[in-house]
């Protein structure tokens, strides 16, 4: 069962939690509205979900509470962004909006970030050049390695996700997020947390064998989507984020959710993209709309109801959860309620 809680109450409970557990008010704010981004848009396994995460690391000193986050060095189109192990969400938007800048200037911006957190879901970050009218592509390394190299069966990748947004005409803006294994390990938390079992697909066990039972999640081994080429992509994504950056990667990278009294150095990439630069920004547009038409006008199979682009799940879940709110299992309601009273903040309240 859950309960839903208009989106802006979220914020409220998280900054209020992040002011009291010592982070400066102007970010606890920044923070909450990053992380209730991912709530608003149904990626439910990286926003409030992850406080409980993100508490523990602050508290253990795996966070820095009131970081100086800044540019280490740059160039017209390109920028290294030092997250001085603050809130990773912090990081990534500064680098997001250092990307954007650039863009402005040069027709592309690329900013990474170093010495940074985990910072929820891909496509928050990979969606705010839209409201520039630019495209947004971004990439990050996972919050620990749960996935081996494609044919073997040590865990040196992470979830590594994908996400890039592209604006469209009068239409829905494309937008794609995806991780590359077959499932995220936060939607493998959230499957435990309501009671539920994995499909096979998901997991295996280090003899191969399919793994279904999310509690064992620490004993398996994560699959990349599309077999050899998920892993591809993964390795590709986590050296542009990690590796070029001077952030963790392969055996680097440490569990962001198990050793929380350590530095994770997460890194993330951010491209910022003016569509100017190629012609009309306009028609450009009006040329996504077509090509999006099509797709959907696609004669359906067999089996299958709609034909959809990426990007309508995305604005139909925001609708939806800017009308009625957002939906909070009970067991994460309970979570959130003992975390109000350990820090003295007022619980959740859906009037």
């Amino acid at each position: 069962m859950s309960e839903r809680f208009p989106a802006g109450e979220l914020e409220r409970f998280i900054a209020h939690v992040m002011t009291a557990e010592g982070l400066p008010g102007a970010d606890a704010a920044d923070v909450a509205r990053l992380m209730v981004a991912a709530d608003r848009t149904g990626f439910d396994a990286h926003g409030i979900f992850r406080l409980p995460d993100y508490l523990k690391r602050i508290r253990s000193g795996g966070i820095n509470r009131t970081p100086k986050i800044g540019i280490l060095r740059e160039t017209a189109s390109v920028a290294l962004v030092d997250g001085d192990n603050g809130m990773g969400h912090l990081a990534v938007e500064y680098a997001v909006r250092t990307a954007i800048a650039k863009a402005s200037e040069t027709g592309i911006g690329w900013a990474g970030t170093r010495n940074g957190n985990h910072a929820g879901a891909a496509s928050v970050y990979a969606a705010m050049p839209l409201a520039h009218g630019m495209i947004g592509i971004y990439g990050a390394v996972g919050g620990g390695n749960q996935m081996p190299p494609w044919g073997g069966t040590d865990l040196l990748l992470s979830t590594n996700p994908l996400a890039v947004a592209i604006p469209a005409g009068d239409g829905t803006p494309v937008v794609m997020d995806f991780a590359t294994t077959v499932a995220s390990m936060g939607k493998i938390r959230a499957t435990a947390q309501r009671g539920e079992a994995m499909p096979e697909g998901w997991m295996v066990a280090r003899d191969g064998a399919p793994l279904t039972d999310p509690a064992r999640a620490s004993e398996g081994l994560l699959l990349p989507m599309g077999g050899y080429k998920g892993y591809a992509l993964a390795l590709v994504i986590g050296l542009l984020a990690g590796t070029l950056n001077g952030a963790a990667m392969g055996e680097d990278l440490l569990d962001y959710a198990a050793d929380v009294d350590r530095a994770a150095n997460t890194g993330q990439f951010i491209c910022a993209l003016d569509p100017a630069a190629f012609g009309d920004a306009g028609a450009i547009g009006q040329a996504v709309d077509r090509v999006a038409g099509q797709m959907r006008g696609s004669e359906i199979m067999p089996g299958f109801d709609t034909v959809r682009v990426p990007g309508d799940g995305r604005a139909a879940r925001l609708a939806d959860r800017e009308e009625n709110g957002v939906p909070i299992p009970d067991a994460l309601r309970a979570t959130l309620d003992g975390i109000a009273r350990e820090t003295g903040v007022a619980p959740l309240s859906n009037r």
